[in-house]
């Protein structure tokens, strides 16, 4: 088992020293032999974990938090610089699509203070899910609106519909239809010499692609999102966990936040995030109540197609939480490599997740 632990990153760490928040510190200019605990309390607020690629969205998450801003507006804001990006391929535009080239986003978020969520799934056509997943809190009655009924929703209060597949995710996704088979019509790029065309392509590899961001404001209050383009080409209209209160993102204002990353369909069969918060509010720090999630989904996993040679599941997911005093801690069912985002109010850093197995591949 590994214990997080703080690691720079030059690129993401700023200047000054890094006040410790229940993980261990890595000042800017130590190296990693000279990591050291902090022996100062936590404090909450201002802070904001979020997934390795939430860089970007917990830093934001903080500015928007130090100008005054609730914590759940702070954390949209974050994870949509991430929807936004035509580049990253694992949410929002330019997302990888469903098995039929259509890209399908999913959100959830919730609010602590007044212990209110609002979610999509299946949604086309609209770049920042995150958003329409807040108006569906805020506007409506209900917690969760999907496919067509929740982009004309979204449409009703003033979104555009656009194309979100990106030329570099249809490559991909055209690439997907080719390798997959060779007995189908789909052929990739080939010669009059080469042979089984058509056969997987290993640097292919489907995968599930996720941001959550959680965060506590100045006046001590939590609230988490969750945002995803979901599976690479999943069957169409394929839900995961992201977009399910309590599986993808779960809060309690008097205890903490949680949200996940990976396998949906091992988080949706197990609900861990609000387990993870339900832990924590037994007395588990955020780290020990992660790793009991993923333990969960271990013992869990029956299926002889998702366990490897030694009954371990051949899959991963990963989980992010943060407690009210404002520790924050990670895990994940396969790690060795795994890092969460962090940032308050010196700047953001990267912490090291803990693991139940250590291997540096996933299929």
């Amino acid at each position: 088992m590994s214990f997080a632990k703080a690691s720079s990153r030059r690129d993401f760490l700023k200047s000054g020293a890094l006040a410790g928040i229940g993980a261990a510190v890595l000042p800017v200019g130590r190296t990693l032999g000279e990591i050291r605990s902090s022996s100062v309390m936590p404090k909450a607020g201002p802070i904001a974990i979020s997934s390795r690629n939430g860089q970007r969205s917990v830093l934001k998450a903080i500015e928007m938090i130090q100008s005054g801003a609730d914590a759940l507006d702070a954390v949209i804001a974050g994870v949509n610089i991430v929807e936004e990006d035509p580049k990253d391929m694992s949410v929002g535009y330019g997302g990888l699509p469903n098995e039929a080239g259509a890209v399908q986003l999913d959100s959830c978020v919730m609010h602590g203070p007044s212990c209110r969520a609002g979610g999509v799934a299946a949604l086309e056509g609209i770049k920042t899910p995150s958003k329409v997943a807040k108006l569906v809190l805020d506007r409506s009655d209900h917690v969760l609106l999907v496919g067509l009924g929740a982009q004309r929703f979204a449409q009703m209060h003033g979104f555009k519909i656009e194309d979100l597949l990106t030329d570099r995710a249809r490559e991909r996704w055209v690439e997907w239809k080719e390798g997959l088979s060779n007995r189908d019509d789909y052929l990739p790029p080939h010669s009059m010499e080469d042979k089984d065309i058509g056969e997987n392509i290993e640097d292919l590899e489907r995968h599930w692609g996720t941001i959550h961001c959680s965060a506590i404001d100045l006046a001590g209050n939590i609230s988490g999102v969750t945002t995803t383009s979901g599976l690479a080409f999943k069957i169409p209209g394929r839900v995961g966990d992201s977009p399910i209160i309590g599986a993808g993102c779960y809060v309690d204002n008097e205890v903490g936040a949680a949200g996940s990353t990976g396998r949906g369909e091992a988080n949706l069969e197990n609900l861990c995030s609000f387990l993870i918060v339900e832990r924590m509010r037994m007395g588990d720090s955020p780290e020990q109540a992660c790793l009991y999630a993923c333990e969960r989904i271990a013992s869990h996993t029956k299926l002889a197609r998702l366990l490897d040679d030694e009954d371990r599941p051949n899959f991963t997911v990963s989980f992010y939480a943060l407690n009210k005093a404002g520790e924050v801690g990670g895990a994940q069912i396969w790690g060795g490599r795994g890092q969460f985002a962090v940032a308050d109010a010196n700047g953001g850093r990267l912490v090291e997740m803990a693991y139940l197995y250590a291997r540096t591949t996933m299929r």
